[in-house]
């Protein structure tokens, strides 16, 4: 069961590196699992680990430490329940715009910056936008210093309230000369418009889990005697209800089909694009969406409980990581703002104090760079280099670096179908060398068919068919090969005492008589006489079949071949992973012949084959190939492969939403399909890639943004678009992964379903 849910109301956020903050300070909190903070709303939703405690006083109390206010909310609280502010930097930006623009304008194009009645105009018109525009900078930097720290708020408030405050000393002392207080509304202006367009674009990268939260309906018919029903709320529903849905309606909770059939699009949960077929048995998903057919159906999941809920949680949970490329950029921005308001005081005083000093270096360069012409007086020219240097160096696009690309990331996989768990599986994936693949269920369809079967038992014993024994002692088990047996017959015998042996095959008591299914190979150590199978054994074997025996108080009864076919796609993609220059191998619990069968007609080398694997050895096998230096990625169909899943450097689960809670998976595909596996490959390295470039262009920016204001060549104007630009790159960049883009190195990506030669990665830049 998952665990309990706190919501909290967030103050004091101004941008993204405000969100990473509040993210890691309740994530520090001991019992949390993960931890969503959404900008646009003010808010926080917590979910604890299972059987933690819920403590949102611990929760109010690390965000007061990280420097912002939090109050939680009840989940049928008005507060709750309001809707989202569309955007937190609109409503400024209506007034600070038009005063920005103006005096600018004014100043630079009419030439009235040294007008008397002009500066008291420029005076009475910033001073509005300086209070509230400023305002939420202003409180963000108290904010921070309350707690002994400082951020991005802190340099904007710096550089802008110094602008602004020295021309103000200057227009009521009369000194003369040009004011600066276009230039410093336009600081809060262009760093707000930035905010505005980095929170908008943000939205865009993390739509994919707004998206998944919207499928679900708010009501809900819940069946009554015969074709009746009555409209619920779908929060009063439980297990074991049953509800009706007509063409048109979103299934609202899990629940498995008792009457009709129908065909229903799972495509914005799982990827697959073509319909479903649902009939009496099969398994509804919230959020999907019923087509064509009636359908009667029984309640199995609620709530927290749901596929739905399970993949949102997923989601979630890796936006919340952090990958450990980013913690290089963690110790730097640690120190980044004291180092920068230290640099912006010396360049100050060189240029107030030594400004011949100062002018040589920089006409010196500018040979080099462009002319700038800086203020003649040397007070003005230290303020405004002081200024100038506070703003370009703005730490955000490195603190959003990383979460904006792993949102958008993400974010692009669920809507495939492709659950990234974490940072971490990201960095893995960029480093794998070696795909294994389990074969039944995942290289295979996993549906074997019985091909043929013998009776070898005497005559005074053939009271029952064969079949009817098998399917009987075979129907309680999921493996692939018993469910194939189980579909011989009705098999409705009474049995006792029966038991699964993992691996091994099942076993059960008919009639004082031990009955046993399995395989060859699980049969050999106990050393029953199976010499009247041999040539059965042998002729199927080299068919590529696998034979089960089925054996009556250790004497052989029956014989079954049944054979699994490949998947339509995986030759496709096992050549599209040899030719990226992965080694693809192939692990089976099956005999050998049938296992080098089904890797000949895939396209696996024979020498590549590990066969009659049990279940328990397959992580050995796994650890055998890391220990030759391999980075293996391991291919599950999630069904008894959590050992191995775990033990891979990246474990991909190939399993249906019930399975994507599975914590051994760095990787979950939601689709039966093998073209989604290297999809899901490049999409994790194309994340991981736009990261890195992220990274590299914060930390650039900085490096070179710096210096050329500190000499001069950078205007506060200036710093405070190149600023903005700069948060904009960053998330323009991540965006790029949300969009199908021809892939020029790397992975070959195989067409999704319906989406003919799509590629989901980022363009190479």
């Amino acid at each position: 069961m998952p665990g309990p849910i706190t919501r909290l109301l967030v103050s004091g956020m101004t941008c993204g590196n405000c969100v990473r903050h509040v993210s890691d300070a309740l994530q520090s909190v001991v019992g949390v699992a993960f931890a969503t903070v959404d900008l646009a709303s003010s808010s926080a939703v917590v979910r604890w680990q299972p059987g933690s405690a819920a403590s949102p006083q611990g929760l109010v109390d690390a965000v007061k430490t990280a420097g912002f206010a939090a109050k939680p909310v009840e989940e049928s609280s008005p507060e709750a329940t309001a809707p989202p502010v569309t955007n937190p930097w609109r409503s400024p930006l209506a007034l600070g715009l038009p005063v920005t623009v103006g005096l600018l304008a004014a100043d630079w194009v009419f030439g009235l910056g040294m007008n008397r009645s002009f500066q008291w105009a420029a005076f009475i018109l910033a001073l509005p936008v300086q209070v509230w525009l400023g305002g939420r900078f202003y409180r963000g930097a108290w904010q921070q210093l309350r707690v002994g720290g400082a951020n991005m708020d802190t340099l904007v408030s710096l550089g802008s309230t110094t602008a602004f405050f020295y021309s103000l000393w200057a227009l009521l002392a009369g000194l003369g000369g040009h004011l600066y207080f276009g230039e410093a509304v336009s600081i809060l202006t262009l760093v707000s418009l930035g905010h505005f367009l980095e929170a908008r674009m943000s939205a865009r990268a993390g739509s994919a889990v707004r998206a998944l939260l919207d499928l679900t309906p708010a009501t809900a018919w819940r069946a009554g005697t015969g074709d009746s029903a009555t409209e619920v709320p779908v929060r009063e529903l439980q297990a074991g209800d049953e509800i009706l849905l007509r063409p048109g309606d979103r299934v609202p909770v899990d629940a498995i089909v008792i009457s009709g059939n129908s065909a229903v699009d799972e495509s914005l949960l799982t990827g697959e694009s073509l319909p479903v077929e649902k009939i009496p048995g099969t398994a509804l998903l919230t959020g999907t969406l019923n087509q064509s057919g009636r359908l009667r159906a029984r309640v199995t999941a609620t709530g927290e409980t749901t596929a739905l809920a399970q993949i949102v949680a997923a989601v979630q949970r890796a936006q919340g990581t952090r990958a450990s490329v980013q913690r290089l950029a963690d110790r730097v921005s640690a120190v980044f703002v004291p180092v920068v308001v230290a640099v912006a005081v010396a360049a100050g005083l060189g240029w107030a104090l030594a400004p011949a000093q100062a002018l040589r270096i920089h006409q010196a360069l500018a040979v080099h760079l462009w002319p700038v012409h800086p203020p003649a007086a040397p007070v003005a020219g230290g303020i405004l280099v002081f200024c100038s240097v506070l703003i370009v160096a703005c730490p955000c696009a490195m603190g959003l670096a990383t979460p904006v690309a792993l949102m958008a990331g993400v974010n692009a996989g669920a809507r495939r179908g492709i659950l990234i768990r974490d940072a971490q599986a990201l960095e893995t994936s960029g480093r794998i060398t070696t795909v294994v693949f389990d074969k039944t269920g995942t290289l295979t369809l996993g549906r074997p068919v019985v091909m043929a079967q013998e009776d070898f038992r005497p005559a005074a014993d053939r009271v029952v068919p064969l079949a009817e024994l098998a399917a009987s002692l075979a129907r309680p088990s999921q493996h692939p090969l018993s469910r194939s047996l189980a579909a011989l017959a009705p098999g409705g015998l009474e049995l006792s005492d029966w038991e699964e042996l993992r691996g091994a095959g099942v076993t059960a008591r008919w009639w004082n008589r031990k009955l046993e299914i399995g395989s060859v190979a699980s049969f050999h150590a106990a050393g029953p006489d199976l010499t009247a199978a041999a040539e059965f054994i042998g002729a199927w074997t080299r068919q590529g079949a696998t034979p089960t025996l089925l054996l009556a108080d250790g004497c052989l009864w029956g014989a079954f071949a049944l054979r699994d076919e490949l998947r339509p796609e995986a030759v496709d993609v096992i050549a599209q992973l040899g030719a990226s220059g992965l080694e693809v191998f192939l692990l089976s619990g099956d005999h050998h012949r049938a296992a080098a069968a089904i890797a000949k007609a895939a396209g696996i080398p024979e020498t590549r084959v590990f066969s009659e694997v049990r279940p328990e050895e397959k992580a050995g096998q796994l650890r055998r190939l890391q220990a030759e230096g391999r980075r293996v990625a391991f291919v599950g169909d999630g069904i008894n492969d959590g050992p191995a899943l775990a033990a891979a450097d990246l474990g991909i689960a190939v399993a249906r939403a019930s399975d994507v809670a599975r914590e051994a998976a760095g990787l979950v595909l939601l689709r039966a399909d093998l073209n989604a596996v290297p999809e899901a490959l490049a999409l994790a390295q194309a994340t991981l890639r736009t990261i890195r470039q992220n990274l590299f262009w914060a930390f650039f920016y900085n490096a070179a943004a710096v210096p050329l204001a500190a000499l001069g060549f950078l205007s506060p104007v200036v710093c405070a678009l190149t600023m903005g630009l700069s948060d904009i790159v960053v998330v323009g960049n991540a965006l790029r992964l949300r969009r199908p883009a021809k892939r020029r190195t790397g992975i070959p990506i195989a067409p999704g379903p319906g989406k003919t030669g799509d590629r989901w990665v980022a363009r190479d830049p």
